[in-house]
């Protein structure tokens, strides 16, 4: 599956910081549990992709 194929799999998604001062993104769909651990930096990184790529998907819809 490519990024700009659609998908019909309903997943949730929580944030948050862990009790180790990792930022813990954890992913639940279809049965499947994905915890996936960065630290601040890493996290900030992410944050920084999400807000390009939704500047990117504005531009495509203007």
């Amino acid at each position: 599956m490519g990024i700009n194929k659609q998908s019909n799999i309903e997943a949730n998604l929580q944030i948050g910081p862990t009790s180790e001062g990792m930022v813990r993104l954890y992913i639940e769909a279809e049965g499947v549990e994905i915890p996936l651990d960065f630290t601040p930096e890493e996290a900030d990184e992410i944050a920084e992709e999400i807000r390009a790529a939704a500047a990117g998907a504005r531009a495509v819809t203007k």
